[in-house]
């Protein structure tokens, strides 16, 4: 096999997307890749190829895995989101309602939606928390309810990079009438009937050759291709940066060199491992209406609606620069911007993208082992959705 073979294919109308993808084997250094996109409930679009592991030069197959880093944060509101369909939540009761303990150090008027909007500046922890602490979820949860906020809840927005699914995972167990974790709360209430290869607690049955183990940036890439408030941000230790995606515990303590992933543990804000197909599927389920998981229509509604800022606005403490989240999800912004203003989705560190569309019918999934630098949109990612975009543009065109 060809080291860019391409697997998959699309459907008619879809050749730009292909033809993207291919580029990227060609232009961009990619090394293996995923990328699937449903309309309106159809499978349009589903692309693998290139290389799972450039050590051992194993293909990339069509089930082949991989860990998305942030874009796991796109599963883990959708848990959120069926809760609340399910009527276990109110976006805009105060959290403590739901788990009293939280209350403690000043945080008891913090609302469940600005947790979710990273405006609870809950973003690092002052107590140690280790792999051992984030495997036994009572201790866990005590050390969340002893933490103290950064600011009064809403005054600021800093993004939650670990911490936010720690508490979407408390906060699950305790309304959940069976007091499931959020990850098998999502392997059986979304994966099982949606038939999705997604998992937020990797079982230990996964076989490792399974997973495409991470090529990380060359040090030059990162110095060169983030901004330098932003590299120079992650060397302070109390600076919001650090504490977020850095330090205690950071977003690499769940990665084994081993196994490439640890297993049987819950980091639902960045431990996810799936495939591109399973992604779109998901979003796509939740960009048509959520007939599959009996998603209420009150519930999709929030979702497209547009983000609320924090009282100063949606500058991001922890990125140095305007983002916009809403109810665990990222929205299009001028940052990161993607589909129509009624999308929603996560982005993950190193390229990962998954989002729904309602305004288009689109759920859209791209996965990668090779990580790129980008806080904007990696350009692999950007020419696929860009090249989709097209296909959506002169579809409607044809139909005026």
């Amino acid at each position: 096999m060809e080291r860019f073979a391409i697997q998959g294919g699309v459907s008619a109308g879809f050749e730009p997307v292909h033809a993207a993808f291919v580029e990227s084997f060609a232009r961009r250094g990619e090394i293996g890749a995923g990328c699937c996109v449903y309309q309106h409930g159809e499978k349009v679009v589903d692309l693998w190829g290139g290389v799972r592991d450039r050590e051992s030069g194993e293909p990339w197959r069509e089930d082949t895995m991989v860990i998305v880093y942030s874009a796991t944060k796109g599963m883990a509101a959708m848990v959120m989101a069926l809760a609340h369909s399910r009527g276990w939540l109110d976006y805009d009761e105060r959290v403590c309602a739901y788990w009293p303990e939280f209350a403690s150090a000043g945080k008891e008027s913090i609302t469940v939606r600005q947790l979710l909007a990273h405006q609870a500046g809950l973003f690092g922890f002052d107590e140690p928390v280790d792999r051992e602490v984030v495997a036994d979820l009572d201790r866990l949860a005590a050390v969340m309810a002893r933490q103290r906020a950064a600011w009064p809840p809403g005054e600021r927005q800093a993004y939650h990079a670990i911490s936010l699914g720690f508490y979407e995972g408390e906060l699950l167990r305790r309304i959940d009438p069976a007091r499931r974790t959020l990850g098998r709360f999502f392997a059986e209430e979304i994966a099982t009937p949606l038939g999705l290869d997604f998992h937020l607690r990797v079982p230990e049955s996964l076989p490792d050759s399974r997973i495409a183990p991470l090529e990380p940036p060359a040090a030059w890439r990162v110095w060169t291709g983030m901004p330098l408030s932003f590299l120079l941000a992650g060397m302070r230790p109390r600076s919001v940066l650090h504490r977020s995606l850095i330090a205690n515990p950071g977003t690499s303590f769940y990665l084994d060199p081993q196994r490439v992933v640890v297993r049987e543990l819950e980091v639902p804000s960045g431990l996810g491992v799936g495939t591109a197909r399973a992604m779109a599927k998901a979003y796509g389920v939740f960009a048509n209406g959520g007939r599959e998981l009996g998603l209420r229509a009150e519930t999709l509604e929030a979702l497209r609606a547009p983000a609320r800022p924090a009282r100063h606005g949606f500058h991001d403490e922890c990125f140095g620069g305007p983002v916009k989240f809403s109810l665990g999800f990222m929205k299009s912004n001028e940052s990161f911007p993607f589909g129509s203003e009624s999308a929603f989705g996560a982005p993950g560190a190193g390229g990962a993208m998954g989002y729904a569309d309602p305004a288009t019918g689109i759920g859209y999934g791209y996965v990668t082992n090779k990580m790129g630098t980008s806080l904007a949109g990696d350009p692999r990612d950007v020419a696929l959705r860009a090249a989709l975009d097209e296909v959506i543009g002169a579809t409607r065109a044809r139909a005026q």
